[in-house]
């Protein structure tokens, strides 16, 4: 399987491997975002907000074009587009839910639904088929991403919406935190619900999207052994571990136990997590988010990654930073750092060469 986007495509499987596989402590990887003319040509046709559905054509010709400019950037990213669409509005819409559609200014077009019913009772009469129309519609659109994307780039892993992130596509957030206490019954049906599709939608992805070397293209972690899903733990970011070990651990491990593992995200404002999360069997990867009003997670990556032993951490940094770590020799092993605002394609592949020389 060869890449046109991507010549170098052994070595970089090979870097990818010594971390996800090996979980080499000590070396580093990285990508390196150059500036995009596809990105200022999205900004001019989409504001950022609610949009129109987006024709699957015009997305696959947006990520052709996006992932064709890094071709000439050596780095450990491995090219794949993300299908954004299929965001939390594919899991609503199955079981009757309104979509809606929004545009952000990194090219990704989002999906959403409201809130599906007004009170748990109605629960019980929620259904999904393989038979109708929105399912059929993922099908054809993984399709003819395989088709649109065949010898160039790949297709990424989408994000799962089971447990209580699922609850909330259900009646919202506030409900779902309230029934924990109040009902829990039927959070716990909801769970289950939620496990069965879920694990459906994934499974006929697998079936759709080829691997590339027997592992799974990510947007998070680039190329990672094996079937790997894209889980969210976000609904814990605003409880106590507790509440995670008890509504989220299990679910989790049985969506990982299902398929070959699986990778998480967390935001800034979850990161008392960080260590429960970092011991869920199967886990392959963790993405640590930034967010307004909390120090970025490079900023104190020397205290998270204690926290997580020799769990592979992804995280961002700007490029000035960045090389006045690698100047210093201060960077931490064992993580793969997604750069921002480097400059060009030549600044790029300096940086490159010093990262794969490195060593902590």
């Amino acid at each position: 399987s060869r890449l046109s986007y991507c010549p170098d495509l052994d070595d970089r499987i090979d870097r990818l491997s010594s971390l996800y596989t090996d979980r080499k402590q000590d070396c580093i990887l990285a990508s390196m975002d150059t500036p995009k003319q596809t990105l200022n040509e999205f900004a001019v046709k989409y504001k950022t907000g609610y949009c129109p559905r987006p024709e699957i054509s015009e997305r696959i010709e947006f990520w052709d074009k996006l992932l064709s400019e890094k071709i000439d950037v050596k780095d450990d990213s491995v090219p794949c587009a993300y299908l954004s669409e299929l965001d939390q509005g594919l899991y609503g819409a199955l079981i009757g839910g309104d979509i809606e559609f929004m545009a952000s200014d990194t090219g990704w077009i989002s999906s959403m639904v409201h809130p599906v019913i007004s009170d748990w009772s109605e629960f019980e009469k929620l259904s999904w088929s393989k038979e109708s129309q929105v399912y059929r519609d993922y099908i054809e659109m993984l399709k003819a991403y395989v088709s649109g994307s065949a010898g160039k780039f790949g297709i990424a892993h989408f994000i799962l919406i089971d447990g209580l992130n699922f609850a909330f596509e259900l009646m919202g957030a506030t409900a779902t935190y309230m029934a924990l206490e109040d009902n829990p019954g039927i959070i716990q049906q909801v769970i289950e619900f939620a496990l069965d599709l879920n694990i459906n939608i994934h499974e006929d992805f697998f079936n759709t999207v080829p691997l590339l070397r027997n592992g799974t293209w990510s947007c998070f972690g680039q190329w990672i052994p094996g079937k790997i899903v894209n889980e969210s733990v976000d609904p814990f970011h605003m409880t106590s571990v507790e509440y995670f070990v008890k509504w989220g651990l299990e679910p989790i491990e049985k969506m990982f136990d299902r398929f070959d593992g699986g990778v998480v995200h967390i935001h800034a404002n979850g990161r008392h997590l960080l260590e429960t999360v970092s011991s869920t069997k199967g886990l392959k990867a963790i993405f640590l988010g930034d967010d307004k009003g909390f120090p970025a997670a490079y900023d104190v990556l020397k205290e998270l990654k204690a926290k997580v032993k020799d769990m592979p951490l992804i995280v961002h940094v700007d490029c000035d930073k960045f090389q006045k770590s690698l100047d210093s020799h201060e960077l931490i092993g064992g993580v793969f750092y997604k750069v921002t605002d480097v400059p060009d394609s030549g600044s790029a592949n300096r940086i490159m060469d010093r990262v794969r020389e490195y060593k902590v």
